[in-house]
């Protein structure tokens, strides 16, 4: 599903590693985890309000929800782009929206949807801090 017009689209780039490919040479389905991970993580940064201060702060982002579909295959030393947004944030917890896509041709390869809950270090949910919420939700 598309981001609606108002929320904010961070674009990652990069290619395919070998080590994420199967014997065929297309990326294996778990690879894509990790890209939306990095998406993610470029999307905080970019908003200034990187992971690494929150965890600097105590707190962590624990996955509650994925919902993951696949279109079409990557494959080895493609360039892929990671389309990440902001699709929901509430006070403990936080949901991003995903596209990934072939960076040359702009084939939909993936859509997704990641569900973070706040935790402390001892595991157990807690509010998310408001400076950095705040940052991550500026448009």
């Amino acid at each position: 599903m598309p981001p609606a017009d108002n929320h904010r689209v961070i674009e990652t780039t990069f290619r395919v590693r070998f080590a994420e490919t199967d014997m065929m040479g297309v990326v294996h389905h778990a690879s894509y985890l990790a890209y939306l991970e990095e998406g993610r993580s470029e999307y905080t940064r970019r908003c200034g309000a990187p992971y690494a201060e929150l965890q600097e702060m105590g707190y962590f982002l624990a996955v509650g929800e994925m919902t993951i579909r696949y279109h079409a295959s990557a494959t080895y030393d493609d360039l892929i782009t990671v389309r990440t947004w902001l699709d929901d944030l509430r006070s403990r917890g936080v949901t991003f929206g995903y596209q990934v896509v072939d960076a040359a041709s702009g084939e939909l390869l993936v859509t997704a949807s990641v569900r973070l809950i706040c935790i402390d270090q001892g595991g157990q949910a807690r509010r998310i801090p408001s400076e950095w919420a705040s940052r991550l939700a500026a448009t």
